[in-house]
């Protein structure tokens, strides 16, 4: 019962900084300087995350200047982890994920690109929307395993998008996510698979005790005389190492 007191209190206070959120880039947004949106975009997703409970620990630095960040990914709330530690982050995300309920505007008001993963014309457009992002000195963000895992393992990486890197000649960084809770290393309650709804996690979530997010933030790799099927095989096998997760599927 108090568990579900809890999840409720917590539910209503994300709600109200949801609104906050909205409100803030639709006064704040239109002609701010990148400076100010992104120090607005990490105040807002560190206090979601602390609102839900969720403490953050990253490990590492970021590369200055442009570069492109792949990482490992489990929960919706990857997107805004990140953000906490990295707010000038342009994510590359799914293009259903607007049609979500107020969370969708304001994902595509922090500068997403999206794509349509069912059609392999949208996916060399974006490609060369990320390459053109990168050469102007933008840091894009994406997940090479395409979907949500369960947090035991790494699905097949996709490749396509880190020609953006090549042919911008920017480094890729792998990032390195878990989320964990006590008495389960990887946590189930933070796991965004199958037919799970967005409503549903969130429940989840704010019902959770003490759930951490790890963010491993590791060394670039140069993309200079690699093909992106070399790169997508680097950076899975530094994922997996870091995680500690067997890395014997191929990327895709």
């Amino acid at each position: 019962m108090l568990r579900s007191l809890r999840a409720i209190w917590r539910l209503g206070r994300v709600l109200v900084h949801i609104l906050h959120g909205v409100w803030v880039a639709w006064r704040e947004f239109d002609g701010a300087s990148a400076a100010h949106r992104c120090a607005r975009i990490q105040w807002w997703s560190a206090k979601l995350l602390a609102l839900l409970g969720l403490r953050l620990r990253p490990d590492g630095r970021f590369a200055p200047g442009a570069h492109l960040i792949a990482a490992n990914h489990v929960s919706w709330l990857d997107i805004t982890a990140v953000h906490a530690v990295c707010p000038q982050a342009r994510f590359v995300s799914k293009a259903d994920v607007k049609a979500w309920p107020v969370l969708g505007w304001l994902i595509t008001a922090a500068g997403t690109i999206f794509i349509e993963r069912e059609s392999k014309r949208d996916a060399l457009r974006v490609v060369h929307q990320s390459a053109e992002a990168l050469a102007a000195g933008d840091t894009v963000a994406f997940f090479p395993e395409g979907t949500t895992s369960d947090g035991h393992h790494l699905l097949p990486f996709h490749a396509n998008l880190l020609q953006a890197a090549v042919t911008a000649g920017v480094p890729v960084q792998p990032l390195a996510l878990r989320f964990s809770e006590p008495g389960h290393p990887v946590s189930p309650a933070a796991a965004y698979i199958g037919d799970t709804t967005l409503l549903q996690s969130l429940w989840r979530i704010a019902s959770a005790d003490a759930i951490e997010v790890r963010i491993g933030i590791l060394a670039p790799i140069a993309s200079a005389g690699l093909d992106r099927r070399a790169l997508s095989q680097a950076l899975r096998a530094r994922i997996a190492a870091t995680l500690g997760i067997a890395s014997d599927t191929p990327p895709a």
